[in-house]
């Protein structure tokens, strides 16, 4: 099989890395990819992964037969309604199927049509009436989202009437602000592939997505800094969030006619109720998919193979018994004034291509590669993983790593998996 991924991101990297570890890899092309993934796979540095006729060239050109796409900026711009229209097979969601992610009235709207638990919401397009709003439940604790796509985690929650309406005025600029009853409970994130049959769940993942050392309150929001996998649930809280929210939610997919092959991924909060929705995502998160890779022995190749079979849900999931815990290394400024144009120090060539059997791994995120080494070129440049036999262990080996990426103004919160070091102890 010949597989091109498209992105440039850690998460397209460790997909990438997933797919070479396949049986039934032939060729493996990334575009554009990273300095990273040129250790076991073909870059294609001049191919625009949002450009739909760029990748439908690079697919004829190299004879691809399937297309993963697991960011966002392809999907918005219809790259995969245009390979699909062509004859190339993909991985990704289709236009009629945004709006799950694009739209949060829409996804709000269809799972309180379904019974599918989320917290009571509110849409306002102008200052007015949010503003009226807030004032009317001061000191009430909300969370505040833009309506339309974020790439990143933009959001606030609060009881500061005053930081929640400076918040939401200015996410007001570019769309309606939705405000939503802040839920108390564990986070957690669950990513599954679907076909037109079934389904097959992924390890469910807890992340850290503030910038400071909490993940409440008025910490800054990022894109992730941060994530534990597998994050440990019991038999009551995976039933639940299976019968509550996965299954309902693909059923509603297929009676809507917005099932697809691909990605769905669930921002949840299981609460002392229950599991409750947050969001939908049509694609992976990062860094969650840097921490759950490198615990996945299914071959992601057959689980390709058995998607276009309509079988995935016959597929049983296969992982280590380890633990991952993977940190996100961030330029000075991110993710309010990013500073970029930094070049890293030199990394040895075992972990450049993951081929150091010490349990730890690197995904590159937002760097380049120049004449001269490798430069930073946005605000997340790398996640580095470490793998072992508990949260713990991973934890001190991946913060054993994690100077293996080092360049002026880095930065990255030194917290990550910490928290669940007493539940481990217990056990």
């Amino acid at each position: 099989m010949k597989v091109l991924v498209l992105g440039s991101g850690a998460k397209d990297h460790a997909i990438a890395w997933w797919f070479s570890e396949s049986k039934l890899i032939e060729g493996l092309y990334v575009a554009p990819g990273n300095p990273g993934t040129t250790a076991f796979a073909v870059n294609l540095p001049d191919v625009n992964p949002s450009d739909k006729d760029q990748v439908l060239t690079a697919c004829r050109e190299h004879g691809i037969d399937f297309v993963f796409i697991g960011t966002e900026e392809p999907l918005q711009t219809g790259v995969v309604d245009h390979l699909n229209k062509n004859g190339i097979e993909t991985f990704g969601t289709p236009g009629y199927a945004l709006k799950l992610d694009s739209d949060r009235s829409f996804s709000r709207q269809f799972a309180t049509k379904y019974d599918i638990p989320i917290p009571a919401y509110h849409i306002f397009g102008n200052a007015k009436d949010l503003k009226s709003f807030l004032k009317e439940n001061t000191g009430t604790t909300f969370t505040i989202k833009p309506n339309d796509l974020s790439p990143s985690r933009v959001m606030i929650s609060s009881n500061n009437t005053d930081a929640l309406l400076a918040y939401g005025t200015n996410l007001l600029k570019k769309s309606p602000v939705v405000v939503e009853d802040h839920i108390e409970g564990k986070a957690v994130t669950v990513s599954i592939l679907m076909d037109n049959e079934g389904y097959f769940i992924l390890p469910a993942c807890y992340e850290y997505t503030k910038r400071e050392h909490t993940d409440v309150g008025l910490g800054v929001a990022t894109g992730g800094m941060g994530a534990i996998c597998p994050l440990a649930l019991d038999q009551c809280e995976t039933d639940a969030i299976l019968s509550r929210i996965v299954h309902p939610t693909f059923k509603a997919l297929k009676k809507e006619k917005l099932y697809y092959k691909g990605i769905l991924t669930f921002s949840m909060i299981i609460s002392a109720n229950g599991p409750v929705l947050l969001d939908y995502h049509v694609r992976l998160n990062d860094p969650a998919t840097q921490a759950m890779v490198p615990l996945m022995r299914n071959d992601l190749c057959e689980l390709m193979m058995a998607m276009h079979n309509n079988t995935l849900k016959g597929v049983k999931l296969e992982t280590t018994d380890n633990s991952a815990v993977a940190v996100v290394i961030a330029s000075e400024g991110y993710p309010e004034e990013t500073r970029t144009g930094q070049k890293l120090s030199s990394i040895p060539p075992q972990y450049m291509a993951n081929s150091f059997d010490d349990g730890s791994f690197l995904f590159f995120g937002a760097v380049e590669s120049r004449n001269d080494g490798i430069y930073t070129t946005g605000g997340r440049a790398a996640t580095v993983v470490g793998v072992d036999k508990n949260i713990i262990l991973a934890n001190s080996r991946v913060y054993n790593s994690i100077d293996l990426v080092n360049f002026d103004g880095s930065w990255y919160r030194s917290d990550i998996g910490v928290k669940f070091f007493e539940s481990v102890t217990e056990d």
